[in-house]
């Protein structure tokens, strides 16, 4: 049995058997062509760009109609590459001038482009490399008439393990017959890693260099709650998932009739639950499933899905669907939070100079900086909020000068506003993310000046911890049960209720059900999940006392040790609510 271990980025366990896809280098035959032969090789390289094109727009089409079209910008970016007329032109110089083969001309290219990205040091932008490569894979298949016969002609379910998948490859798998996939390269915010969420397909990323140990045919176990992928399982850990996903299918059918049901704990105390958002057609699946609003609206993929800066309708339009469809619910809009794990191109050359993006120019730091672009987008949420219950909040605010500052901001786009006699909502609420350890000691003078706190979990852990959780080498340390994470929440919430401040936590500690009775004993009231997961957090909330979550709160913060921590609310989890349970996981 071998186990590897990488980054999960779309939930869920699967069994089954392995399919194997290499790398998938292409050998080019022929480096040169003859010099009457160049029209013709031309001509081939516009046909297959042509092809290639059609091939995108189709990828488009698809996942726009079965995801909606913030997924299917992905593939328009892709488009806008493959159709960049600089690019065409350089392939063009190298088979005219230098009498190049189309095949070496593109692989040349395109390759630079990718190399320059990925030298530049920024995870987001050697992932954006990817897209680059998938450009080259796609012109090289119709080029030399290869492809992956092995996806588009599955007859029966697969675990797929490969190299890389491309975002086009992503979109188009058959989810009837592909249970999950696994790679060796990859990050968080990769195309294929937002896609495989949206379809959600248990997926794993980054795992390694591993696919030279696995032949293809072995048993597979694709853990993507926890980022493992364990080979030939031995018998008692294959009946052990195969108990484990029997019960996780009851407990869906279970978990699916919660939507109608109040978060009220067993003594009567109201519990919200949000839903996190990152694109307007998820708003549907956190109605669905009962959430009580948008806890935190994601709007960074405006920035990320094209060339080119939203334009504040843009802006305007994505903010009004989500909030009509909310209807009286409240909806939390947070402003750009761009930073160093995802990078637009449009914005490549402010994040190039910094020598460490995660300790330079991102987030609120990155709006106040740009003004213009900070006020457009909050024209539009302005705008939106006459339509129903909008909130404004800031990210990664570090000091009480960048908040009053951007609020200072936010009052001139309201006397614009009121000078144009464009309705907004003038009461607005307007709150911050509590993610750097500043803003936690500062806590008390925050709550004087905000209308709400958001305490986000993940980057919080990474400035407190002082760990990447996509690095692998380092993910071990980012533990969310670590005595300080929970002494600093603690911080937050007294400073808040002193002053009578909501406070809610939007990180992924809020989605994981081990922690809902440690964070409402700790007087937490107000969660924010993936959609994914309110279901669970309701069953929780709803086999739960106050008092019970009071006592099981005391004792986890008097441990020393993170997993000391999370083993106890392992074993308190296991007693209120067994079935949500995952013998293997965890």
């Amino acid at each position: 049995m071998k186990v590897f271990s990488g980054i999960a980025v779309s939930p869920g366990m699967v069994s089954g058997p392995a399919l194997v896809l290499g790398s998938e280098n292409f050998r080019i035959p022929r480096k040169f062509v003859s010099k009457d032969a160049i029209d013709a090789e031309l001509q081939r390289f516009h046909v297959a760009l042509d092809l290639v094109c059609k091939d995108i727009k189709g990828n488009e089409q698809l996942v726009s109609s079965q995801l909606g079209a913030q997924y299917g910008a992905i593939f328009s970016a892709h488009l806008q590459m493959a159709q960049d007329p600089r690019l065409i032109r350089e392939v063009e110089s190298l088979i005219r001038d230098q009498c190049r083969s189309p095949e070496f001309a593109v692989s040349r290219v395109l390759r630079s482009y990718a190399e320059q990205l990925q030298k530049m040091g920024d995870r987001y932008l050697s992932e954006r490399a990817l897209d680059i490569f998938d450009l080259e894979k796609r012109l090289l298949r119709k080029l030399l008439g290869e492809s992956r016969e092995e996806l588009s002609n599955l007859t029966e379910p697969v675990i797929i393990l490969a190299h890389d998948l491309t975002p086009g490859e992503t979109a188009t798998l058959n989810t009837k017959y592909v249970l999950g996939f696994a790679t060796e390269v990859g990050g968080h915010t990769s195309h294929t890693a937002i896609l495989a969420g949206a379809l959600e397909i248990p997926a794993i990323v980054g795992l390694g260099r591993c696919l030279a140990e696995i032949s293809g045919g072995e048993s597979v176990i694709l853990d993507g709650d926890h980022g493992r992928v364990i080979i030939d399982p031995d018998d008692e850990t294959l009946a052990r998932v195969q108990h484990s996903q029997a019960r996780s299918q009851r407990v869906r059918d279970r978990l699916g009739e919660m939507g109608s049901l109040p978060s009220e704990t067993q003594d009567g105390q109201r519990v919200t639950i949000c839903g996190n958002i990152e694109f307007p057609e998820e708003v549907r699946q956190c109605i669905k499933r009962g959430a009580d609003g948008v806890g935190l609206y994601r709007t960074e993929f405006l920035f990320l899905s094209g060339n080119r800066e939203p334009s504040e309708s843009d802006h305007y339009e994505a903010y009004c669907r989500v909030v009509e469809a909310c209807g009286d619910l409240p909806v939390v809009i947070r402003t750009l939070d761009i930073g160093a794990d995802k990078v637009p191109q449009l914005m490549a050359d402010q994040f190039a100079e910094s020598a460490n993006p995660m300790l330079g120019l991102r987030s609120i730091r990155l709006s106040l900086r740009n003004t213009q672009m900070f006020k457009r987008q909050l024209r539009a949420i302005l705008r939106a909020s006459v339509h129903g219950n909008v909130r404004i909040m800031f990210p990664l605010v570090a000091t009480l000068l960048e908040f009053r500052q951007a609020k200072m901001i936010l009052m001139d786009v309201m006397e614009d506003l009121e000078d144009e006699g464009i309705p907004f909502q003038r009461n607005v609420p307007i709150g911050m993310m509590v993610e750097v350890p500043s803003a936690v000691i500062l806590a008390e003078e925050f709550a004087r000046e905000v209308d709400f706190f958001s305490i986000g979990t993940n980057d919080l852990i990474q400035y407190t911890l002082a760990c990447d959780r996509s690095d692998p080498t380092v993910a071990h340390l980012y533990r969310s049960g670590d005595p300080s994470i929970l002494r600093l929440i603690q911080m937050v919430l007294r400073a808040a209720e002193k002053h009578g401040k909501p406070v809610t936590v939007c990180g992924q500690m809020s989605s994981d059900p081990r922690f809902i009775p440690l964070l409402l004993g700790m007087g937490l009231r107000s969660l924010s999940a993936t959609p994914q997961a309110i279901p669970r957090l309701k069953e929780v909330v709803r086999n739960l006392s106050i008092t019970e979550a009071e006592r099981i709160s005391q004792h986890a913060c008097s441990l020393d040790l993170a997993r000391d921590v999370e083993h106890y609310l392992q074993g308190e989890l296991s007693r209120l609510c067994p079935d949500l349970v995952d013998e293997v996981g965890f």
